[in-house]
Protein backbone atom coordinates (compact mmCIF):
# COMPACT_ATOMS: atom_id res chain seq x y z
CA UNK A 1 0.00 0.00 0.00
CA UNK A 2 2.84 2.34 0.82
CA UNK A 3 4.38 1.79 -2.63
CA UNK A 4 1.05 2.44 -4.37
CA UNK A 5 0.53 5.61 -2.33
CA UNK A 6 4.00 6.89 -3.28
CA UNK A 7 3.38 6.18 -6.96
CA UNK A 8 0.03 7.93 -6.79
CA UNK A 9 1.57 11.06 -5.26
CA UNK A 10 4.31 10.98 -7.87
CA UNK A 11 1.73 10.76 -10.65
CA UNK A 12 -0.29 13.64 -9.21
CA UNK A 13 2.84 15.77 -8.87
CA UNK A 14 3.82 15.00 -12.46
CA UNK A 15 0.37 15.97 -13.70
CA UNK A 16 0.53 19.21 -11.74
CA UNK A 17 3.88 20.08 -13.27
CA UNK A 18 2.51 19.28 -16.72
CA UNK A 19 -0.42 21.61 -16.08
CA UNK A 20 1.88 24.40 -14.94
CA UNK A 21 4.10 23.92 -17.97
CA UNK A 22 1.09 24.02 -20.28
CA UNK A 23 -0.18 27.22 -18.65
CA UNK A 24 3.26 28.82 -18.91
CA UNK A 25 3.50 27.78 -22.55
CA UNK A 26 0.17 29.41 -23.28
CA UNK A 27 1.06 32.71 -21.59
CA UNK A 28 2.14 35.43 -23.97
CA UNK A 29 4.13 38.63 -23.65
CA UNK A 30 2.38 41.22 -25.78
CA UNK A 31 3.81 44.58 -26.78
CA UNK A 32 1.14 47.25 -27.17
CA UNK A 33 1.93 50.50 -28.97
CA UNK A 34 -0.58 52.88 -27.39
CA UNK A 35 -1.42 56.57 -27.53
CA UNK A 36 0.00 58.55 -24.61
CA UNK A 37 -3.51 59.50 -23.48
CA UNK A 38 -4.18 55.83 -22.68
CA UNK A 39 -1.26 55.39 -20.28
CA UNK A 40 -3.06 55.84 -16.95
CA UNK A 41 -5.94 53.55 -17.88
CA UNK A 42 -3.58 50.87 -19.17
CA UNK A 43 -1.52 50.92 -15.96
CA UNK A 44 -4.68 49.81 -14.19
CA UNK A 45 -5.79 47.40 -16.92
CA UNK A 46 -2.49 45.50 -17.30
CA UNK A 47 -2.55 43.62 -13.95
CA UNK A 48 -6.26 42.88 -14.36
CA UNK A 49 -5.60 41.36 -17.77
CA UNK A 50 -2.59 39.38 -16.53
CA UNK A 51 -4.66 37.88 -13.73
CA UNK A 52 -7.54 37.05 -16.07
CA UNK A 53 -5.51 35.52 -18.90
CA UNK A 54 -1.93 34.94 -17.77
CA UNK A 55 -0.69 37.14 -20.60
CA UNK A 56 1.64 40.01 -19.77
CA UNK A 57 1.33 43.42 -21.42
CA UNK A 58 4.26 45.70 -22.20
CA UNK A 59 3.69 49.19 -23.52
CA UNK A 60 5.24 51.76 -25.78
CA UNK A 61 3.33 54.99 -25.12
CA UNK A 62 3.69 58.00 -27.38
CA UNK A 63 2.16 60.12 -30.10
CA UNK A 64 0.14 57.95 -32.49
CA UNK A 65 1.98 59.32 -35.51
CA UNK A 66 5.36 58.41 -34.02
CA UNK A 67 4.13 54.95 -33.02
CA UNK A 68 2.79 54.11 -36.47
CA UNK A 69 6.02 55.37 -38.03
CA UNK A 70 7.99 53.02 -35.78
CA UNK A 71 5.79 50.11 -36.85
CA UNK A 72 6.26 50.97 -40.52
CA UNK A 73 10.01 50.97 -39.90
CA UNK A 74 9.86 47.47 -38.43
CA UNK A 75 9.59 48.02 -34.67
CA UNK A 76 8.22 44.85 -33.01
CA UNK A 77 4.63 45.36 -31.88
CA UNK A 78 1.69 43.05 -31.39
CA UNK A 79 -1.15 45.58 -31.09
CA UNK A 80 -1.61 49.24 -32.04
CA UNK A 81 -4.09 51.37 -30.07
CA UNK A 82 -4.16 54.81 -31.67
CA UNK A 83 -5.82 58.11 -30.76
CA UNK A 84 -7.02 58.59 -34.32
CA UNK A 85 -8.21 56.62 -37.31
CA UNK A 86 -5.87 58.24 -39.87
CA UNK A 87 -2.68 56.68 -38.53
CA UNK A 88 -4.26 53.23 -38.40
CA UNK A 89 -5.60 53.78 -41.93
CA UNK A 90 -1.98 54.24 -43.01
CA UNK A 91 -0.98 50.92 -41.45
CA UNK A 92 -3.97 49.15 -42.96
CA UNK A 93 -3.33 50.60 -46.42
CA UNK A 94 0.28 49.46 -46.11
CA UNK A 95 -0.79 45.88 -45.41
CA UNK A 96 0.63 45.95 -41.87
CA UNK A 97 -2.53 44.96 -39.97
CA UNK A 98 -3.91 41.48 -39.47
CA UNK A 99 -7.10 41.41 -41.51
CA UNK A 100 -10.37 41.59 -39.61
CA UNK A 101 -8.88 42.65 -36.26
CA UNK A 102 -9.40 46.42 -36.38
CA UNK A 103 -11.96 47.77 -33.90
CA UNK A 104 -12.87 51.28 -32.78
CA UNK A 105 -13.05 51.06 -28.99
CA UNK A 106 -13.19 54.55 -27.47
CA UNK A 107 -14.02 58.20 -28.04
CA UNK A 108 -12.83 61.44 -26.46
CA UNK A 109 -13.25 65.21 -26.50
CA UNK A 110 -10.77 68.09 -26.50
CA UNK A 111 -10.58 70.82 -23.88
CA UNK A 112 -8.71 74.06 -23.35
CA UNK A 113 -6.63 73.95 -20.15
CA UNK A 114 -5.01 76.78 -18.23
CA UNK A 115 -3.39 77.32 -14.85
CA UNK A 116 -5.83 76.96 -11.99
CA UNK A 117 -5.57 80.68 -11.14
CA UNK A 118 -6.20 81.86 -14.72
CA UNK A 119 -8.72 84.70 -15.06
CA UNK A 120 -7.97 85.77 -18.64
CA UNK A 121 -8.92 82.74 -20.73
CA UNK A 122 -12.47 81.42 -20.65
CA UNK A 123 -13.01 80.31 -24.23
CA UNK A 124 -11.10 79.59 -27.43
CA UNK A 125 -11.90 83.09 -28.70
CA UNK A 126 -9.66 84.49 -25.94
CA UNK A 127 -6.50 82.90 -27.35
CA UNK A 128 -5.63 85.77 -29.76
CA UNK A 129 -5.73 88.32 -26.91
CA UNK A 130 -2.40 90.12 -26.25
CA UNK A 131 -2.50 88.96 -22.63
CA UNK A 132 -2.14 85.38 -23.85
CA UNK A 133 1.55 85.04 -24.66
CA UNK A 134 2.06 81.36 -25.40
CA UNK A 135 -0.26 78.49 -26.38
CA UNK A 136 1.01 74.91 -26.58
CA UNK A 137 -0.24 72.18 -28.93
CA UNK A 138 0.71 68.70 -29.95
CA UNK A 139 2.54 68.81 -33.28
CA UNK A 140 -0.27 68.53 -35.87
CA UNK A 141 2.01 66.50 -38.15
CA UNK A 142 2.40 63.60 -35.73
CA UNK A 143 0.21 64.13 -32.67
CA UNK A 144 -3.53 63.50 -33.10
CA UNK A 145 -4.58 66.02 -30.43
CA UNK A 146 -2.60 68.62 -32.36
CA UNK A 147 -4.33 67.62 -35.59
CA UNK A 148 -7.72 67.90 -33.90
CA UNK A 149 -6.79 71.27 -32.36
CA UNK A 150 -5.67 72.73 -35.69
CA UNK A 151 -8.78 71.40 -37.42
CA UNK A 152 -11.18 72.88 -34.88
CA UNK A 153 -9.44 76.24 -34.44
CA UNK A 154 -9.12 76.53 -38.21
CA UNK A 155 -12.86 76.02 -38.57
CA UNK A 156 -13.40 78.87 -36.10
CA UNK A 157 -10.91 81.15 -37.86
CA UNK A 158 -8.62 81.14 -34.82
CA UNK A 159 -5.65 79.07 -35.99
CA UNK A 160 -3.86 81.67 -38.11
CA UNK A 161 -4.26 84.59 -35.66
CA UNK A 162 -2.35 82.72 -32.93
CA UNK A 163 0.57 81.36 -34.97
CA UNK A 164 3.05 83.85 -33.51
CA UNK A 165 2.43 82.45 -30.01
CA UNK A 166 2.13 78.70 -30.68
CA UNK A 167 4.56 76.06 -29.45
CA UNK A 168 4.47 72.45 -30.67
CA UNK A 169 5.44 69.43 -28.53
CA UNK A 170 5.75 65.68 -29.06
CA UNK A 171 2.63 64.28 -27.39
CA UNK A 172 -0.48 65.20 -25.43
CA UNK A 173 1.18 64.66 -22.05
CA UNK A 174 3.87 67.17 -23.01
CA UNK A 175 1.11 69.71 -23.72
CA UNK A 176 -0.31 69.11 -20.26
CA UNK A 177 3.13 69.32 -18.64
CA UNK A 178 3.89 72.66 -20.31
CA UNK A 179 0.73 74.24 -18.91
CA UNK A 180 1.29 72.65 -15.49
CA UNK A 181 4.81 74.09 -15.35
CA UNK A 182 3.69 77.57 -16.38
CA UNK A 183 5.61 77.40 -19.66
CA UNK A 184 2.43 78.15 -21.60
CA UNK A 185 -0.71 80.11 -20.76
CA UNK A 186 -2.98 77.53 -22.32
CA UNK A 187 -3.05 74.31 -24.28
CA UNK A 188 -5.50 71.90 -25.85
CA UNK A 189 -5.55 68.33 -24.55
CA UNK A 190 -8.01 65.48 -24.36
CA UNK A 191 -10.51 65.77 -21.54
CA UNK A 192 -9.17 62.50 -20.12
CA UNK A 193 -5.71 64.05 -19.70
CA UNK A 194 -7.06 67.20 -18.07
CA UNK A 195 -8.98 65.13 -15.52
CA UNK A 196 -5.83 63.52 -14.10
CA UNK A 197 -4.11 66.83 -13.32
CA UNK A 198 -4.57 68.94 -10.20
CA UNK A 199 -2.35 71.70 -11.59
CA UNK A 200 -4.60 72.83 -14.44
CA UNK A 201 -8.26 73.59 -14.90
CA UNK A 202 -10.56 73.10 -17.85
CA UNK A 203 -11.29 76.61 -19.08
CA UNK A 204 -13.43 75.42 -21.97
CA UNK A 205 -14.66 72.08 -23.29
CA UNK A 206 -15.42 71.74 -26.99
CA UNK A 207 -18.94 70.29 -27.19
CA UNK A 208 -19.01 66.77 -28.55
CA UNK A 209 -21.47 67.74 -31.31
CA UNK A 210 -19.33 70.70 -32.44
CA UNK A 211 -15.82 69.32 -32.16
CA UNK A 212 -13.84 66.87 -34.28
CA UNK A 213 -14.73 63.19 -34.20
CA UNK A 214 -12.11 61.67 -31.89
CA UNK A 215 -12.03 57.88 -31.88
CA UNK A 216 -9.49 55.29 -30.78
CA UNK A 217 -9.03 52.24 -33.02
CA UNK A 218 -7.07 49.14 -32.02
CA UNK A 219 -5.78 46.38 -34.28
CA UNK A 220 -3.37 43.45 -34.37
CA UNK A 221 -0.11 43.97 -36.23
CA UNK A 222 0.33 41.45 -39.03
CA UNK A 223 3.93 40.66 -38.05
CA UNK A 224 3.00 39.62 -34.51
CA UNK A 225 4.39 36.30 -33.32
CA UNK A 226 1.35 35.79 -31.07
CA UNK A 227 -1.68 36.43 -33.30
CA UNK A 228 -4.18 34.48 -31.21
CA UNK A 229 -3.15 36.20 -27.97
CA UNK A 230 -3.14 39.61 -29.66
CA UNK A 231 -6.62 39.05 -31.11
CA UNK A 232 -7.84 37.95 -27.69
CA UNK A 233 -6.50 41.19 -26.18
CA UNK A 234 -8.29 43.43 -28.70
CA UNK A 235 -11.54 41.56 -28.09
CA UNK A 236 -11.09 41.82 -24.32
CA UNK A 237 -10.47 45.57 -24.56
CA UNK A 238 -13.91 45.89 -26.14
CA UNK A 239 -15.51 44.04 -23.23
CA UNK A 240 -17.22 45.39 -20.11
CA UNK A 241 -14.33 44.96 -17.65
CA UNK A 242 -11.84 47.09 -19.58
CA UNK A 243 -14.49 49.53 -20.79
CA UNK A 244 -15.40 50.23 -17.16
CA UNK A 245 -11.78 51.19 -16.45
CA UNK A 246 -11.61 53.44 -19.51
CA UNK A 247 -14.88 55.11 -18.46
CA UNK A 248 -13.38 55.73 -15.01
CA UNK A 249 -10.67 57.81 -16.71
CA UNK A 250 -13.22 59.80 -18.72
CA UNK A 251 -13.21 57.96 -22.04
CA UNK A 252 -16.46 57.66 -23.94
CA UNK A 253 -17.82 54.73 -25.95
CA UNK A 254 -17.53 55.26 -29.71
CA UNK A 255 -20.54 57.05 -31.15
Amino acid sequence: MKRIHTLTLTAIFALALTGLATTAARAADLTVFAAASLSDAFKEIAPIYAQATGDRLRFNFGASGALTRQIREGAPADVIFSADELRVDQLENGGLLLAGTRRTLLANTIVLVTATDNTVIATLADLPKPAVRRVVFGDPATVPVGTYSKEHLGKLGLWEPIQSKTVFVDNVRAVLAAVEAGNADAGIVYKTDALISKKVKIAYEVPLAEGPSITYPAAVIKATKSPDAAKKLVEWLAGPESQAVFAKYGFLPPQ
